[in-house]
């Protein structure tokens, strides 16, 4: 995203001649990747971070704390903050090493906030931009838009002898939901608003040194405040101001049209992207791998699949429903934009909504962070988890929704070497949900699982997280809802009034394989503990001495921990079994 100069650069008259005589197979464009925002952020992007004006004499410090998925919705947030020396606070986001194109469509359905000062765009840089560095890698600004305007900008900016580039624009309402893509070849680039073309340039055999767009690109999109173009000044009563965006969506041509769905069932599986190779359709049930190898899917082969309306798909890393899992409730033409390619070894197919939900919050993408800072995280994943945590500290998620009243498994994963203590709420402190004690997991990057049942009414609220005591670091936060039979009997576990606080009781490691510790439990040597299963049938009871318990004969699952004891309020708490 650069600023658009006064000159431009005309480029020759954009003919097209027919280059040969013999007819060719009619091409079609064909979803190759995708980020729905459904799921949380695909993990294909990555922050970039810091201030310095990025070029532009910006007055925003990047950090992925202004960064959040909710509502099926990217939503990148400006703030009035000082953080870095810079009065303002933004996210950028690119796929630069994770996904990168050469040439196709790339479309965004994008919603913008108006305002002084405010810079969002979708935008497009070479992959060599290391190696040659900027205007010599080439830029595609598939669209642009400056504070209060009513139109939209789409430019390419190349190197020839020097800074050369090139757009167009055209008049919309930015403020509202609308589709902006480009579609480009290895002879032309064309801007596009809901479809409609305003913008084209003449790329053929490079002609004006445009040679830097037969390369690959990758995707970058931000909200920037202030700047060379924009201009310095800000109305800062259009803050926060956030930038919306409801999915990214890259296709290529292709001549090969995408096969019908196999019929006999709800839902099919394909073995290549674009609905493409061996398919099997399935009906409502549940498939461990042994029941996927006989109907001929193998292990680690799924790429793309359809789903009936009304229906889902949730597929499982591992054998029996185990390992993370995604939910997908609409075709889906290629899983490698949601990270799950060749990845399945177990799925279920349902009624939409039939089974539990979860949302993953990752900590560095809070919308409001007092006193925690980002940093590099060792855990599985990688990415980026908050740490340098002191009591007092905080984050809160907005606009979290719970779909319906029961229960709900919270889990945090959490490192420490000495221990401590958080706890979390709905709308800043008015619902508390309790405290949860952090073990002490053998350092910084040694990373756990703690995890509480709460029991929340339906509804939208800001999610906080509160550091009752520091030394800690925290990755994510998943919040699960748990399936009518498990709610039913949470709830009822839960009814008994509770005057010690639930940082008293917490699970660790969760998931566990075999031996589960009890942190803070000392009140309840001497008494009972049980486990119930995800129907709240009891599995295993027995004295609690307050060493670790043995859960190793315990089947793959969810299971609800119940500790008893005179003069004590039963505890419960959730874990998952490996």
């Amino acid at each position: 995203m650069k600023n658009l100069l006064p000159l431009r650069l005309l480029l020759g008259a954009a003919t097209f001649g027919l280059l040969s005589t013999a007819p060719a197979p009619a091409q079609t464009y064909q979803q190759v990747w995708a980020d729905e925002f459904d799921n949380g952020l695909s993990p294909s992007w990555k922050f970039e971070t810091g201030g310095g004006g990025w070029g532009n004499n910006e007055k925003q410090f990047y950090q992925a704390a202004n960064a959040t998925v909710a509502g099926g919705e990217l939503r990148i947030t400006a703030r009035r903050e000082n953080v870095g020396g810079m009065p303002y606070t933004s996210a950028r986001l690119k796929t630069e090493g994770l996904k990168e194109f050469t040439y196709g469509k790339v479309e965004a359905r994008i919603k913008m906030p108006l305002g002084q000062g405010l810079w969002p765009a979708f935008w497009m840089l070479g992959s060599n931009i290391g190696a040659v560095g900027w205007p010599k890698c080439g830029e595609i600004d598939v669209m642009e838009h400056i504070n209060a305007e009513n139109k939209v900008y789409g430019t390419i900016h190349w190197d020839s002898n020097g800074h050369a580039q090139y757009g167009g624009n055209t008049t919309t309402t930015p403020a509202d939901y609308h589709i902006y893509s480009v579609e480009w070849t290895p002879t032309f680039i064309k801007w596009f608003v809901d479809g409609n073309q305003y913008h084209v340039v003449d790329i053929t055999n490079g002609v004006g040194g445009t040679e830097e767009f037969q390369r690959p690109f990758f995707l970058l999109l931000n909200l920037a405040v202030a700047g060379d173009w924009p201009g310095p000044a800000v109305d800062e009563s259009t803050l926060p101001a956030t930038l919306f965006v409801d999915y990214v969506r890259v296709y290529q041509l292709t001549s090969t049209p995408p096969p019908p769905p196999a019929t006999g069932g709800v839902a099919t599986v394909y073995r290549d992207c674009n609905y493409g190779g061996a398919a099997v359709s399935l009906p409502v049930g549940d498939y461990p791998l042994s029941q996927l190898l006989a109907k001929g899917v193998l292990n680690d082969d799924i790429s793309s699949l359809r789903v009936s309306a009304g229906y889902e798909v949730q597929l499982f890393t591992e054998d029996n429903f185990q390992g993370a899992a995604l939910t997908v409730g609409a075709d889906n033409s290629c899983l490698v934009g949601a990270g799950w390619n060749d990845r399945a070894s177990s799925l279920k197919v349902r009624a939409a909504g039939a089974g539990s939900s979860s949302v993953l919050l990752q900590a560095e993408a809070a919308n409001v962070n007092n006193g925690m800072v980002a940093e590099p995280c060792a855990d599985a994943g990688g990415g980026q988890d908050m740490g340098y945590v002191d009591a007092g500290d905080y984050l809160v998620f907005n606009n979290i929704t719970f779909p319906t009243s029961g229960a709900y498994l919270l889990e945090y994963r959490v490192a420490s070497p000495n221990g401590g203590t958080l706890s979390s709420d709905l709308n800043a402190g008015s619902l508390p949900l309790g405290n949860v004690a952090i073990p002490a997991t053998g350092g910084w990057q040694s990373w756990t699982t703690v995890s509480r049942t709460v029991t929340v009414n339906a509804g939208t609220y800001s999610f906080g997280i509160y550091a009752q005591t520091g030394g800690w670091n925290i990755n994510w936060i998943r919040i699960s809802r748990l399936s009518t039979a498990s709610s039913a009997a949470a709830a009822a576990l839960l009814t008994t009034p509770d005057p010690i606080p639930a940082a008293e009781l917490s699970l660790y490691p969760n998931p566990v394989a075999a031996r589960l510790t009890l942190a803070g439990a000392n009140e309840f040597v001497g008494g009972q503990a049980r486990i119930l299963s995800v129907t709240g049938q009891q599995v295993w009871r027995g004295a609690y001495d307050g060493r670790p318990l043995d859960v190793a004969s315990l089947q793959p699952g969810l299971y609800t921990l119940v500790l008893e004891a005179p003069g004590q309020p039963r505890r419960v708490s959730r874990f998952a079994k490996e």
